[in-house]
């Protein structure tokens, strides 16, 4: 019987073919398809907007007067609680009355006498005419009578016009509030004696509304300019102003440009413009600093996207674009002002596009992700652009007719 001998060759050939096939297992066993990568995306926001500058202001108020006395004496009376909200006619100070009401006293009693002196004098002289008439008196001494009751009369007039002003002199010891508005301290108390118009009493602000002044440079008074040129010198409607305080991280009070100066300061090369705030709520205080927001272009429909979702590259800023297909592209784009938290895009971007807002640095373009869809923008800044919206809106309708809210420019 013959035997089957296995060459060395042989077996080294089967034991590499089998570590072969088995190395090929386990490779196919091992290999996957690697997951996409997860990224947030949002849709731009696209509506019609205009865009903003901001200035650095002072609020101060419409109407501010200095109390001071108009009569001199002593203080006898501080009428009012300090910081107090005063109406006009309130009042204030209550100065000594007794020497003026003295003095109205012997100045109508040397009226009445005045008059009574007037009455003699002017019967005199009826009865000198009279005289005269038969020849009974001369004409020169007839004539005196005559001007002795002209002189009464004029002497009557001269003490009713002290009275009057003994009189005037009593009512100003009453220091009432000449506006409605806010009191200051009082800056003299009781037993003080104060000098006709060199004391400072106290100081009363109004409180109904406030103006926020405001400095612009040559160059966007020049814009400013130009962009009420191009909008029509025959519509007049109000131009609107964002007002933030120190304190606040937005600009959220609403109001109205009412003033631009009539000349550029020379030396600082800039124009003084005013904007006018309702303050019925008492939030505003003179003297506060404030930021100020005005209307800086024309209305133009933009596309509006979170900074987060710029990416840099050499200088230049791009966005990752999402197809229908989740597949990311990269777009550069070209970017204009930031507006409520969000930034301007001018261009590479459209209505409808979706890009990555979260996630930008772990995708590459042609890359497909696991897209999580969330919004461009909070619920409040939704809201305040859908309220800008209507604002120009309402200012576009004001300006297609110019009976709606027609307001001063200064």
């Amino acid at each position: 019987m013959d035997r089957i001998i296995a060459k060395p060759w042989h077996v080294f050939l089967s034991l590499s073919a089998l570590l072969t096939l088995s190395a090929c297992g386990k490779s196919a066993e091992t290999t996957q398809v690697p997951e996409a990568t997860k990224v947030t995306v949002a849709e731009v926001i696209n509506q019609p907007i205009t865009e903003w500058d901001e200035f650095t202001g002072r609020l101060e108020a419409p109407e501010s007067v200095v109390i001071r006395p108009r009569v001199a004496g002593y203080i006898d009376k501080v009428a009012f609680r300090e910081g107090d909200l005063v109406k006009k006619g309130d009042l204030l100070f209550q100065i000594d009355p007794r020497p003026f009401v003295a003095e109205v006293k012997r100045l109508e009693a040397l009226l009445q006498q005045a008059k009574a002196a007037q009455v003699r004098a002017q019967s005199e002289a009826d009865r000198g005419q009279r005289l005269l008439n038969s020849n009974a008196m001369s004409a020169e001494l007839a004539q005196a009578r005559v001007t002795a009751a002209a002189e009464a009369r004029a002497n009557t007039a001269s003490v009713q016009a002290q009275l009057d002003t003994a009189r005037l002199n009593l009512e100003f010891t009453h220091i009432t509030s000449p506006i409605n508005g806010r009191v200051s301290r009082a800056l003299v108390t009781e037993g003080n004696l104060v000098a006709v118009g060199d004391t400072n009493l106290t100081s009363v602000v109004s409180t109904d509304k406030v103006y926020a002044y405001f400095d612009a440079d040559e160059q966007t008074f020049l814009k400013y300019s130009q962009l009420a040129r191009s909008a029509g010198s025959q519509v007049r409607s109000p131009t609107p102003v964002y007002l933030g305080l120190t304190n606040e991280k937005d600009l959220p009070h609403l109001g109205k440009l009412d003033f631009i100066d009539n000349q550029v300061n020379p030396q600082t090369g800039t124009i003084s413009g005013r904007a006018v705030f309702d303050n019925s709520d008492g939030l505003f205080t003179p003297g506060l600093y404030a930021r100020i927001r005005l209307v800086g272009s024309q209305q133009y429909k933009a596309v509006l996207i979170k900074d987060e979702a710029v990416g840099t590259d050499l200088g230049k800023k791009y966005v990752m674009v999402l197809n229908k297909d989740n597949v990311v592209q990269y777009r550069g784009i070209e970017l204009g002002p930031r507006l409520l938290g969000l930034r301007v895009v001018r261009s590479g971007l459209s209505q409808g596009d979706r890009i990555v807002i979260n996630g930008l640095l772990r995708i590459r373009s042609g890359d497909t992700v696991n897209a999580q869809v969330a919004a461009m923008a909070d619920e409040a800044t939704l809201a305040e652009l859908s309220k800008q919206r209507k604002l120009l809106e309402s200012q576009a309708t004001a300006q297609s007719n110019p009976d709606i809210s027609p307001a001063p420019r200064g």
